[in-house]
């Protein structure tokens, strides 16, 4: 797929109802951000992932002309041992049914592809995603943080938690967000790495103040090429010619 010279994003929340069919006729996809509103950290506004995710969906509606839903702003989250100040979190069905219920009137529309991005490598979350079900439209899901960032980083083993990924990418979207006065690095002992991977179910280690990882080593273009490389791969995998439905 392809699309004219980059305007404008087409959020559906700024358009009139005649401009939306118009661009629904033109290209039948629809761009759905799910963010969250989660602690990572003191350093990190609680929306950093909603942050990325609408960023991702604007440059990506602009450049190919696709429409741009509103944010869906809450996800599943981690758990917390300590009382996560702020952050709100729903069940998985919860979000699974949120989705269900929209999916219906934008099939009315004439949407034909519906791509949702997302960046939270919690399990739960993105089975939520996942399991979305539709009767003519096709549903994709793409988790941004599922994308290989190793040669990007500086210690690709880490947890992704409000760490040196996330932060990063908030450091080159919206720096005046990022709080780096107030990071704090949680560097977990090597026998205790694996229980903290991607997609783990277990609440964040008592040690923690939100985020895991070295997320003193984030830097705005350490983020720069990490958001880039991310936006390279959507474009390949998503919009590139013949992917079109």
């Amino acid at each position: 797929m392809t699309g004219p010279a980059s305007g404008a994003p087409l959020r559906l929340k700024d358009m009139t109802p005649a401009a939306v069919l118009e661009a629904a006729r033109a290209h039948p996809w629809l761009i759905v951000p799910v963010g969250t509103t989660e602690h990572q950290g003191p350093h990190l506004p609680l929306g950093a992932d909603t942050i990325i995710v609408e960023r991702l969906a604007d440059d990506l509606s602009a450049e190919f002309r696709v429409l741009r839903a509103p944010a869906i702003e809450y996800g599943v989250n981690d758990p917390h041992r300590r009382r996560a100040i702020g952050g709100a979190s729903v069940r998985r069905k919860t979000l699974r049914r949120w989705v269900n219920d929209l999916v219906p009137d934008w099939e009315q529309l004439g949407i034909a592809e519906i791509l949702i991005l997302t960046m939270n490598g919690y399990a739960p979350h993105t089975e939520a995603l996942g399991t979305v079900v539709a009767s003519r439209v096709r549903v994709r899901v793409l988790d941004i943080l599922a994308i290989d960032l190793g040669p990007l980083v500086e210690y690709p083993e880490d947890p992704i938690h409000g760490g040196e990924v996330d932060t990063s990418l908030l450091l080159y979207i919206r720096p005046d967000l990022a709080r780096m006065d107030l990071a704090i690095d949680c560097i977990l002992p090597e026998e205790d790495l694996r229980r903290y991977r991607r997609g783990s179910v277990l609440a964040l280690p008592a040690m923690s103040a939100g985020s895991i990882g070295r997320t003193t080593t984030a830097s705005p273009e350490k983020g720069r090429r990490i958001y880039e490389h991310i936006l390279g791969r959507i474009r390949e995998r998503v919009f590139a010619p013949g992917t079109a439905p």
